[in-house]
């Protein structure tokens, strides 16, 4: 019997290295999973996955004798015997179904609303669930970056979840013009929307960043584009999430000396400024 230990940043990955170091198929083996591991935030955290990966044992095929095949003996069928035959199979009725036999067995279109209430949760746990989910994964990523004294408020409205948290070392969950912060709002959506029936936005806030950095975009917008403008030539920004691009097509959308559009893809999709002749 030959067993391995094998590690890997994903428990699959693991198993995979060790079914080839095995030369074998899943099929055969068995696997013990001693450490499921972690990608950890940021370069933060990550702890790879450890498996314990057995190959079964092959019992020897036993072939079995063959046996000389059964000699079949003469049957002779008189024609008396196939009449009586035939008039037995014609008295057999098929009982008719009783009413309350059939209302035994309802069709797929009879179940109620109310009967699916013991399947589906409702809005309210599910609100909760997402809530908690939300503040569980969050506090564990600022516990990783040493965040002292945080406090998250979850509010739902719509399809939206408005995050907000508070903490005296916003800058490490904030990071260099918001990357930080931008990456634990994508990360948190994807948890939330593995406990709702619906998709929600995340939108998240530490402290009034947000409010500072929507400013801070109008005044580059403007300045970008006056820049476009007296150089007569494209001027490209940085890349943005989405809602960042926004704050800039809207504030320039009332300039009528300049055109505005994104290209690339995400998460380096960016802006162009464009000076119109």
């Amino acid at each position: 019997m030959k067993q391995i230990a094998q590690t890997g940043t994903t428990v699959d990955l693991a198993i995979q290295e060790a079914l080839k170091q095995l030369k074998t198929t899943r099929e055969h083996v068995e696997i013990e999973v001693i450490e499921q591991g972690r990608k950890g935030f940021l370069g933060f955290g990550a702890k790879e996955a450890k498996v314990l990966v057995t190959k079964k044992e092959t019992s020897p095929i036993v072939q079995e004798e063959v046996k000389s095949p059964v000699e079949l003996e003469q049957v002779t069928v008189f024609e008396k015997d196939l009449e009586e035959e035939k008039e037995e199979y014609e008295e057999l009725t098929v009982p008719e179904v009783e009413e309350e036999e059939k209302k035994e067995n309802p069709r797929v279109d009879e179940f109620t609303p109310s009967s699916l209430e013991k399947v589906i949760p409702n809005r309210e746990q599910e609100d909760v669930l997402i809530e908690n989910s939300a503040k569980d994964y969050i506090v564990n990523i600022a516990n990783e970056l040493n965040c002292s004294n945080v406090d998250i408020t979850v509010d739902g409205v719509g399809k939206y979840v408005d995050i907000q948290i508070d903490t005296p070392d916003a800058a490490k969950l904030i990071g260099k013009r918001g990357q930080n912060l931008n990456a634990l709002q994508q990360l948190t959506q994807l948890i939330v929307n593995q406990q709702s029936t619906r998709f929600k936005v995340v939108r998240m806030n530490v402290g009034d960043y947000r409010e500072r950095r929507e400013q801070s975009l109008i005044y580059l917008a403007n300045r970008m584009a006056d820049q476009a403008v007296s150089k007569q030539r494209k001027v490209k920004l940085e890349p943005m999430p989405s809602y960042e691009r926004k704050i800039v097509h809207h504030t320039l959308a009332a300039r009528i000396d300049v055109d505005t559009y994104s290209e690339g893809s995400d998460p380096y999709r960016y802006l162009v400024i464009e000076p119109l002749q």
